[in-house]
């Protein structure tokens, strides 16, 4: 019989144990009003002013499934809106609202502290590493996966 793994050492453990963390944070900072996924759609459209929804799969590295009922989620409270791109009037792009723009611009400051709390036991220079690891595993990582 094989000996069970040491979880304290496990990384898969510890992210969900993060994750969970995290979602916590999220809750005691952020509320209900949006959840950390939608908060992330919101966020990638003030950055882009606008984006097809293939753009939203990439930017926040989510399956077009997720993506469309975020989208829809988000439409039906009007705070994203589809529209044609004006580039291309075949193509639908998404777009904050007024509405949208004003609640992310009211949750920007918690959700920001959401990081804060979740990293407060470390130091700068430790949150730095921690964001570098954190990165490194995904963008190598992905390269692996989609290698094979």
């Amino acid at each position: 019989m094989t000996d069970p793994i040491d979880l304290a050492h496990h990384t898969g453990y510890l992210v969900r144990r993060t994750q969970q963390a995290h979602l916590a944070a999220w809750a005691q900072e952020v509320g209900a009003r949006l959840t950390n996924v939608q908060f992330g759609v919101l966020n990638v459209l003030r950055t882009r002013g606008e984006a097809s929804q293939r753009d939203l799969c990439d930017d926040l590295d989510l399956d077009r499934s997720t993506i469309a009922g975020l989208v829809a989620r988000l439409e039906a409270r009007e705070l994203v809106a589809r529209v044609r791109a004006e580039a291309d009037r075949r193509r639908n792009v998404v777009r904050l609202t007024d509405e949208g723009l004003a609640v992310l611009a009211e949750l920007v400051p918690a959700a920001a502290r959401v990081d804060d709390v979740l990293t407060s036991a470390l130091t700068r220079q430790e949150r730095e590493t921690l964001q570098a690891l954190l990165t490194k595993i995904l963008v190598e990582g992905r390269a692996t996966t989609t290698e094979d």
